[in-house]
């Protein structure tokens, strides 16, 4: 992610405070990057070799393999300000959005392949990967992606709580109550036995 970072010191100033204001979009925007491209090299190696046959199985080990990478930079970079769960519950809900994300990323390449029959031998061999590519890796990473997202901040990586000032009539409430007033005891009160 140092490359990232030094992409953005040489942005002209108004992009760089429009990516500052937008920090956490823009870092997961990088990682999504980067894990496009996991998915992308894992699927493809498996497609056209073990799983030749099974495309939805390789595109879904893909987003498995980059759902994992993305995990660790996601929690230690693009939302290392957030949290307040434990790491377990933090995982667990992480993997969870991220089963519901394989599911969307997967179903466009499942509609384009068994729904509108876009595979051979029905269209050619260059126009299936076409499809593919369009369905599973850019509609589907795409939707899956704005819901990651949303999910993500909502649910695992919560905002920090913010921990509230008393408003300034309170203080000066408090400040200015009147208080107990503190009186010497007299001479007589002092020499009274107590019984």
């Amino acid at each position: 992610m140092f490359a990232a970072e030094a992409v953005f010191a040489k942005l002209p100033p108004r992009y760089r405070e429009l990516i500052r204001r937008n920090r956490e979009m823009f870092r997961f925007a990088v990682v999504g990057s980067a894990t496009f491209l996991v998915d992308m090299v894992v699927m493809y190696s498996l497609k056209w070799t073990i799983l030749d046959t099974k495309p939805v199985t390789a595109r879904a080990i893909g987003v498995i393999v980059a759902t994992v990478v993305g995990y660790v930079l996601n929690r230690e970079w693009s939302f290392r300000t957030r949290g307040g769960r434990e790491r377990h519950h933090e995982a667990a809900l992480y993997f969870l959005i991220s089963g519901v994300g394989v599911a969307l990323s997967s179903a466009p390449m499942l509609v384009s392949r068994y729904v509108l029959f876009l595979s051979e031998p029905h269209i050619s061999w260059a126009a299936q990967e076409i499809a593919d590519f369009v369905s599973g890796l850019i509609v589907g990473t795409l939707l899956a992606m704005v819901f990651r997202f949303w999910a993500f901040r909502k649910f695992v990586f919560p905002a920090p709580k913010v921990v509230t000032k008393p408003e300034v009539h309170t203080i000066i409430k408090t400040v200015s109550a009147p208080r107990p007033e503190k009186r010497l005891a007299t001479t007589e009160e002092r020499s009274v036995p107590l019984r």
